[in-house]
């Protein structure tokens, strides 16, 4: 029996906490603003200073303490001899009362080509090491409730206590001018084991697809640099037997922005487990030479 009971337990730990093949990335809804997560190649594309800043925070399920957590922060320049872009990011995903817990810091570089009228060709590459963890004292087992036995983690044995570590890769290829892009992006290429126990739990690879055009609403006067303009977009992404799609617009009327999304998989309607209602995304935001700040939410 006690065999038995900690199979069990080994199996809960394998599907609910630690993960297994149907692992998906964690994601943010302005992934427009974060460039360097969503395709490697948008690396350099930053403004004309030729440096980029960037910081996102995603909170889901706000009012579950232990809900999950993701933080990402990224840096990027353009070197104009090189034609070459080169970037950092940093990003930690936090989940669960035993705070599971995804780190990864990764390299960039993209190159650019430049093609007549003012289309540009930009293939761009991502190297990472990722080190996931769980902290298993916050864990409850079985056992522990059974009067009588010293034994009270019967399963941590097989837990890393420092966590797991692993080399990350991906790619991506971006074309665009100045109001049309269409990119495509591939991570975790090399299909990384990330678990946390002695076994393995291959990582799926994440493929994307995501275009948009800007349409100008306003020229103005002759010189002025301040317009409105209206660009619809979307994203389409695969992990796994995961699949979603983002599709929405995004208003600009300096230094006001606003935006309105839909995501989910509405087209799968007729296979009942596969429909995908998720949410719909409303975004403000304030956007200056120099500095843009949003804040979106999500209704599911």
């Amino acid at each position: 029996m006690d065999m038995v009971r900690n199979l069990m337990i080994l199996t809960l730990l394998g599907m609910f906490i630690l993960g297994n093949a149907n692992a998906q990335d964690p994601q943010f809804s302005q992934f427009y603003n974060a460039p360097l997560y969503l395709n490697p190649a948008y690396t350099g594309t930053g403004p004309k200073a030729h440096h980029r800043f960037v910081a996102n925070y995603r909170n889901q399920w706000p009012a579950i303490s232990t809900a999950f957590r993701t933080a990402a922060f990224s840096y990027d320049y353009y070197h104009r001899k090189l034609n070459s872009g080169f970037g950092l990011m940093v990003t930690q995903d936090v989940a669960g009362t035993a705070n599971l817990k995804a780190t990864n810091v990764g390299l960039l570089y993209s190159y650019k080509i430049h093609l007549a009228n003012k289309w540009v060709i930009t293939p761009g590459i991502h190297f990472s090491y990722s080190m996931r963890s769980i902290d298993y004292n916050k864990l409850v087992f079985g056992d522990q409730f059974e009067l009588g036995r010293d034994e009270l983690y019967p399963t941590t044995d097989l837990i890393d206590t420092y966590g797991k570590g692993y080399i990350d890769f991906g790619s991506g290829l971006l074309i665009y001018n100045k109001s049309v892009w269409v990119g495509l992006s591939a991570y975790h290429m090399n299909k990384p084991n990330h678990s946390l126990i002695d076994g393995s739990d291959q990582l799926p690879v994440k493929y994307s697809i995501h275009a948009g055009y800007r349409v100008p609403l306003y020229y103005g006067p002759k010189g002025m640099k301040k317009m409105s303009s209206l660009a619809p977009s979307f994203i389409y992404k695969k992990q796994g037997q995961f699949d979603q799609l983002d599709l929405g617009l995004h208003f600009q009327y300096d230094p006001i922005m606003a935006g309105f999304w839909y995501r989910g998989i509405p087209v799968t309607q007729d296979i009942p487990d596969r429909v995908n209602q998720d949410a719909l995304t409303f975004l403000f935001g304030l956007r200056f030479d120099e500095i843009q700040v949003g804040y979106s939410y999500d209704i599911t």
